[in-house]
């Protein structure tokens, strides 16, 4: 298995999230490797290739967080990771917590976000056509459009999930967009036993807000992917506590989907919960479902007591005390 701790907290949440995983008593040979800002700029701004090594060899990563310079430096490393990969599809779960207050509190959030993850704007085809005019160019293919489409009715149909809704702007991006809905039409035929519905990406936002409780499975291009997921995230606590999975036909990395936070590295604050919870879906993927849901009702039952919670949602406990707390719960059960 390919550890990517990463950069800031990444260390510390990643070594949390191992002492959990190795409590729920499932045996994990570790393979460790660095991706950081340091290290992309000594690999000349590319992912060093001991990391594509390790997860050709392993097939599976768990990823912490790592830096991502804003308006200039390198390339994001999880958008170098997923097109070097193929990894299509990301997959974001958001569920109400317990423990966790929020606006939402009183309604039970249950949906699943898949976001295409190999092109649209993060293609990263950039221009400067003339000074201070710069054009970038979004790129929305059949062949993509289709496989995130049919992965996430299949998921759909696999879980018991009742509806697919496809988000989209194709009333004003009428080809590129279109051409993703189009997808989504098609493939929804293969699938009568899942409803389809589409929605407006700005109208989608508005109804997450007003009532999130309707929603259950969304698809959609890149760029809506990940400002929805994020969106959908703070309705049920916030980045810290929310799972992320990359996933392709060879290849899978669970990642943590929060920034590195640099300003609490080294603080014993971190919360290492949303990088537990991204190694549960890990340990189902690689066949361990009854350690999965042992390690996910782990880390909801700490919440649910409410001890050891980190500030970041209200607690006054530590990364240690809370994953102790964790660890703690495998070993009693």
């Amino acid at each position: 298995m390919t550890l990517i701790p990463g950069d800031g907290i990444g260390p510390e949440v990643a070594q949390s999230t191992v002492r959990a995983v190795e409590a729920t008593g499932v045996s994990v040979c570790w393979e460790p490797v660095e991706l950081s800002a340091k290290t992309v700029e000594d690999a000349g701004f590319q992912i060093p290739p001991a990391v594509l090594d390790s997860l050709e060899r392993t097939k599976t990563g768990l990823k912490g967080p790592t830096t991502t310079p804003v308006a200039g430096g390198h390339v994001s490393l999880n958008v170098q990771l997923r097109k070097k990969l193929d990894l299509f599809a990301n997959f974001r779960p958001v569920k109400s917590f317990p423990g966790i207050r929020s606006r939402f509190s009183d309604v039970s959030i249950d949906l699943v976000i898949f976001r295409e993850n190999t092109e649209d704007l993060y293609s990263g085809l950039e221009h400067e056509v003339v000074t201070d005019v710069v054009t970038s160019l979004k790129v929305i293919t059949r062949f993509a459009s289709e496989r995130i489409a049919r992965y996430a009715f299949g998921w759909a149909r696999r879980h018991g999930r009742h509806t697919v809704t496809a988000v989209h702007k194709a009333n004003i991006m009428k080809l590129g967009d279109g051409l993703f809905l189009r997808c989504c039409r098609e493939t929804a035929k293969d699938f009568p036993d899942i409803e389809y519905k589409e929605l407006i990406v700005d109208n989608t936002a508005m109804q997450l807000v007003i009532r999130p409780e309707t929603f259950d499975v969304l698809v959609m291009p890149n760029l809506y992917g990940d400002i929805i997921s994020d969106l959908a995230a703070g309705l049920v606590g916030g980045l810290g506590i929310v799972p992320g999975a990359n996933l392709g036909t060879h290849h899978a990395v669970f990642e943590a989907v929060h920034g590195s936070a640099p300003d609490i590295a080294g603080k014993d604050l971190a919360n290492p919960t949303a990088l537990m919870q991204s190694a549960a879906l890990m340990l189902a993927h690689l066949g361990e479902p009854d350690a999965a849901k042992r390690l996910q009702g782990a880390v909801e039952w700490v919440y649910a007591e409410g001890r050891h919670l980190t500030p970041d949602v209200g607690g006054t406990g530590t990364t240690t005390t809370f994953t102790d707390a964790v660890v703690r719960r495998l070993e009693a059960r």
